[in-house]
């Protein structure tokens, strides 16, 4: 990605003219950013023709063999073609690969190469007996990622925010967002983690006065060609292959590679694929992952411990899987919006406190109390920590609208905040979820969260946390990609949370 400090720019739409700060130029952040480089093409096109075409798209067997047994590998070369059938000089393309067994319950993603010449090339590990499929899918070509790329960057807008304002009787409502411009603005600022946030102030209301924060609405900023690039018809669509299928044989493989894993500890080296889906239950290909399929599994694990969840409503799955999965967890009523929480469930017998927040601003939620808003690390500078404490953390969704400098800062002010609770309290259990997939839109797409979670990975490298890759998890099960998965998938993140809290 070529770095270019950006420029104020003003928008029509809400008469807003922003400018957020350019990305860091330290060389950490920069060799962190080149993580992210994606290819565009090479020219702006005019025509829906000249972009990729799902129809048209194919794939092929590289090397077949006749015989494929558990522990090969299986490569595919992609042929990327316009709609008018021609062959793509160029890459870019965002494709998403798995092989899976419906019948098994069983999945795996692929790695996807891209050769920068209109041919990528997909490879799979096999690591069941039976029929596998193969299924690819071009989730966004290469001139709609392009269109993300630049509306991530230059239209923050496009996602806003309302503030309400309450004193003596009178309610006035104004935008808000990271940052506005207009001619009278509201700053505030965390005392503890300097995040800041602005409305536009009230015309007869002072700024003190602020005290709910909700939702504001999507803003439309993309053209007819935009549109068409980033509907439905080519987004998320299986591609065309010459072998649907094919048969995998037994071999002891699978036993040899299970003898050979750690326990689950923090800070272990993260690998692509991170694990594969049999019978539906996750093994992990990182850990010695286990599973926990009774409740009594759980609540033993747990026993004793004080867990913080801050994050958004894909690791409020979690809290609301583990309260009912738990029949001694009881829900304590704050009388709190639902959506952004706090939500806490306590098990007075085990000692057991589980407690989720919504992350700090940005927030896309209902109309909620300022006050119940915590930055996350401002939160964690109040946490004692200890081997009884365990902070699960994610942040990703409600940034992929903002261009990537902000959630630089965010990253580094949480881990800096994560660095100084385990320096007081090396014993904290720290865990990070990734992003889902499940985004298929201009405001929350697959792309846009990929980058953001690569970001997020290199940022904690190196630290004595977890990274729980549920990424993987929830691109390669048999349901219906979903930005909030099903209860199966969800198990299966728990099973792994749990597996690093109570390590073989």
């Amino acid at each position: 990605m070529r770095l270019v400090p950006p420029q104020p720019i003003s928008y029509p739409t809400s008469n807003l003219s922003v400018t957020f700060p350019s990305p860091y130029e330290d060389k950490e952040t920069l060799g962190i950013l080149k993580l992210i480089d994606w290819p565009s093409p090479p020219s702006i096109i005019t025509n829906l023709s000249f972009s990729t075409s799902p129809q048209n798209c194919q794939y092929y067997m590289l090397n077949s063999q006749t015989e494929y047994k558990v522990g090969d590998t299986l490569k595919v070369i992609i042929l990327s073609r316009d709609h008018d059938g021609r062959p793509k000089a160029y890459g870019g393309d965002f494709f998403q690969a798995k092989v899976h067994s419906p019948n098994l319950k069983a999945g795996i993603t692929g790695q996807v190469l891209d050769y920068g010449n209109g041919t990528y090339l997909a490879t799979f590990r096999l690591l069941w007996p039976g029929k596998v499929q193969v299924d690819i899918r071009l989730i966004h070509s290469s001139e709609a990622v392009a269109v993300l790329k630049d509306k991530r960057e230059k239209h923050p807008e496009k996602v806003y925010f309302n503030g309400f304002f309450h004193f003596n009787g009178s309610t006035e409502v104004t935008e808000c967002n990271l940052e506005v411009s207009h001619t009278d603005v509201c700053s505030y600022k965390d005392p503890v983690s300097g995040d800041t946030w602005q409305c536009i102030k009230p015309q007869n209301l002072p700024c003190d006065s602020w005290v709910y924060h909700s939702m504001g609405g999507y803003r439309h900023v993309t053209n007819a060609l935009e549109d068409s690039l980033l509907s439905g018809s080519v987004t998320n669509q299986i591609i065309k292959g010459s072998v649907s299928s094919i048969e995998v044989g037994m071999s002891n493989y699978s036993l040899e590679l299970n003898s050979k894993l750690p326990a689950c500890t923090p800070g272990q080296e993260q690998q692509q694929p991170s694990g594969y889906y049999y019978n539906d239950n996750w093994t992990s290909l990182v850990c010695l992952g286990q599973h926990f399929p009774d409740h009594s599994d759980a609540s033993s694990c747990l026993r004793g411990k004080v867990i913080y969840m801050f994050g958004d409503s894909t690791l409020r799955q979690w809290f609301e899987y583990l309260e009912h999965f738990i029949p001694t967890l009881k829900r304590i009523d704050l009388h709190v919006n639902y959506k952004s929480g706090p939500l806490v469930a306590v098990d007075a017998d085990s000692g057991l406190y589980m407690e989720w927040r919504a992350h700090g601003l940005p927030l896309r939620t209902s109309k909620t109390m300022v006050s119940d808003l915590h930055y996350e690390a401002a939160h964690l500078a109040g946490i004692g920590g200890g081997p009884n404490t365990v902070v699960v953390l994610t942040i990703w969704a409600h940034f992929t609208t903002y261009p990537v400098a902000v959630y630089l800062q965010r990253l580094a002010t949480i881990r800096k905040a994560i660095a100084s609770l385990l320096f007081r309290s090396p014993q904290t259990i720290v865990l990070i979820k990734s992003a889902n997939t499940g985004y298929k839109s201009l405001y929350g797409s697959d792309w846009l969260s990929l980058q953001l979670d690569i970001l997020l990975r290199a940022f904690f490298k190196g630290m004595t946390v977890t990274v729980l890759d549920v990424w993987d998890m929830t691109s390669c099960h048999y349901l219906l990609d979903n930005i909030h998965p099903g209860q199966q998938v969800v198990r299966n993140e728990i099973d792994l949370m749990l597996s690093y809290i109570c390590p073989k």
